[in-house]
């Protein structure tokens, strides 16, 4: 069965075409600028060169449209029909409390997502746009929504609530739901597999440091803790967004600054981060190339970065009272060797014996930590289209 695997933002849509049996990517691609002048295709078919074809793309449906035209196209294509499209798996980012498991998309369904549009107004709309146009294009292909925050809705409730009055929690859902649950689960899962243990027996902390950020828990196979709060802004500092901050700052700066409250939010989510931080970039590559130039601001923002995700991890290490495995995924966390050497200068005391060697390897499944460490320290690299895929083929059979 070939699953399409669709990410759908506000003016852009990511695209996979899995083959399920092999689990090879058939075709991959994205759409840009949907709904905006100069939108543009970029396809690949299996490992071979992109291509780029301008296209105008008015909105998401013709969007959709044009991926599968490409999809069956006799030169770009890898497929002869939209027959051989067995399922359809959508990311959807928040769940809210509803949905703790990927599940097929009826209309009730797509209705009780709608209702979590309030706690994710950039994501969810977008989501949603992503899956009525490939229902109107596929009518009768099974559809299936996984969500960002479903692996994490195992959290216990000392865990997710906020210091807040309960009242807001009551009427509003005002709590943790963390975010990446996708990657976390298949990392945790895969680091458990790689060392040949259950992962009911054990306790590890996944690092999900890309441009967005996130630490979890994962005990006995369960997330109990995730860095990402209510939104993705909370937590660690990441590529444009703050992390943690005292909430008293946004009123401080709104004065200051003569903003509201939504443009210093903006400002939080786009312009802070390493990005803020350093003043000139939120690549990690960047920085680390300027940091060993001498740029100060460049070290600062690493420095302040890492420091930040070894006290998650120290934090977990005490919420679980232990760890066996630290994992390091996503951009920054399985290719950025100088991130991985500053986070470790705050995790050696737990056993880890990162190995300097081992740790200049980028991007692939490696246990850096020597022989015999207290604790094992790996690189997994995350697949999200992948766990998407599996948990569709999973729903669609």
């Amino acid at each position: 069965m070939n699953i399409l695997v669709i990410n759908c933002g506000s003016s852009s849509l990511k695209y996979q075409l899995i083959n399920s049996e092999t689990e090879e990517v058939l075709a991959k691609g994205l759409c840009e600028r949907i709904g905006i002048d100069g939108s543009l295709l970029v396809h690949q078919a299996g490992l071979g060169e992109k291509i780029k074809k301008s296209v105008t793309m008015p909105n998401h449906t013709i969007a959709i449209k044009i991926v599968i035209e490409t999809l069956i196209d006799a030169e770009l294509g890898v497929i002869h029909s939209l027959d051989e499209i067995g399922a359809v798996g959508h990311r959807i980012v928040h769940g809210g409390e509803k949905f703790s498991h990927a599940t097929i998309l009826t209309d009730d369904i797509i209705s009780e997502i709608e209702s979590c549009n309030d706690l994710a107004p950039l994501h969810n709309p977008a989501n949603l746009i992503g899956i009525r146009s490939c229902r109107e294009i596929m009518p009768e292909v099974v559809m299936v929504g996984v969500f960002d925050t479903a692996f994490h809705q195992t959290m216990p409730r000392k865990a997710f609530l906020y210091g807040i009055p309960y009242d807001y929690y009551k009427k509003y859902k005002v709590r943790r739901y963390g975010f990446h649950g996708t990657s976390h689960e298949f990392v945790a899962n895969r680091a458990a597999q790689i060392l040949k243990k259950e992962i009911e027996e054990l306790k590890i902390i996944v690092c999900h440091l890309g441009n967005g950020a996130s630490v979890s828990a994962v005990k006995n196979g369960k997330s109990v803790d995730t860095s990402m709060g209510m939104t993705p802004l909370e937590g660690l500092i990441m590529g444009t967004r703050s992390g943690d901050i005292d909430p008293a700052i946004i009123a401080y700066l709104c004065e200051k600054e003569k903003k509201d409250v939504q443009e210093i939010t903006d400002i939080l989510n786009k312009e802070s981060g390493v990005l803020g931080l350093s003043e000139f970039s939120s690549d990690f590559r960047d920085l680390a190339e300027e940091s060993a130039r001498g740029n100060d601001l460049a070290t600062a923002a690493l420095e302040a970065y890492s420091y930040r995700v070894g006290k998650y991890i120290g934090s977990y290490a005490a919420a679980m009272n232990g760890v066996d495995v630290i994992v390091f995924t996503a951009g920054a966390g399985e290719n950025n060797a100088e991130v991985r050497t500053l986070i470790g200068q705050y995790i050696g005391f737990l056993g880890t014996n990162i190995n300097p060697i081992k740790n200049k390897i980028r991007g692939e499944e490696t246990i850096l930590s020597d022989e015999g460490s207290k604790v094992v320290t790996m690189i997994v690299p995350t697949n999200e289209e992948l766990a998407i895929a599996r948990e569709t083929v999973r729903l669609a059979k």
